[in-house]
């Protein structure tokens, strides 16, 4: 694929995301995709033959970028509060580059579920690594002992929640003030951070 063909692919991604996102996976058409990335329909799909592939594709192009850094760090040698401070950092950051994310997860997880978890799946995410890190922590003691499933969902419901909510809690909160709404997503690195530390100091 030659330099102006990867150009037109990322365009059509970035602009299936934006519709998907709007209209959900039943309520987006193939034309309307094409009108948002400025092609014509035609190739549109020659790029992408159906809504499924270029639905799979946007997918799994979001979190190409994050799963490899993820399971770099928890297989790293570094401490278990420096793996949990990587893990928010990239994830919030995905999630800020990405703000619409969240709310295509929760409109999928009524339509499909299990297309939602084998498109994760095939996207290389491996939870049970951060499982496995988790309890071998609480086997050593550096961590109060339980359900490692508790940790790690604690831990995915601080990052997500203010990004899945955030059309309502912007409005109840910042007066729906968007660029105070995303300087306050980014302070929660540090404050969810704290959160964790202040959980591994209770071992």
């Amino acid at each position: 694929m030659n330099e102006n063909e990867k150009t037109t692919e990322n365009k059509i991604l970035e602009a299936s995301n934006t519709v998907f996102i709007r209209k959900g996976y039943s309520g987006a058409s193939m034309q309307e995709i094409a009108d948002e990335a400025g092609i014509n329909k035609a190739l549109l799909h020659y790029y992408f033959r159906s809504k499924e592939k270029l639905f799979r594709a946007g997918f799994s192009n979001v979190f190409s970028k994050f799963v490899p850094a993820v399971t770099e760090m928890i297989l790293s040698d570094k401490s278990f509060a420096e793996k949990m401070d990587l893990f928010v950092d990239n994830y919030i950051d995905t999630l800020h580059e990405n703000p619409l994310i969240p709310l295509f997860v929760l409109q999928e997880l009524n339509r499909d579920p299990d297309n939602l978890f084998a498109l994760m799946k095939s996207s290389g995410m491996q939870p049970q690594l951060l499982i496995k890190v988790i309890l071998e922590e609480m086997e050593k003691g550096n961590i109060p002992k339980g359900d490692p499933r508790h940790f790690f969902i604690n831990l995915l419901g601080l990052c997500i929640f203010p990004y899945a909510a955030r059309p309502l809690m912007q409005r109840i909160f910042f007066d729906n003030d968007q660029e105070a709404y995303d300087a306050f997503l980014l302070e929660r690195k540090m404050v969810i951070k704290n959160l964790i530390h202040k959980m591994i100091d209770q071992k």
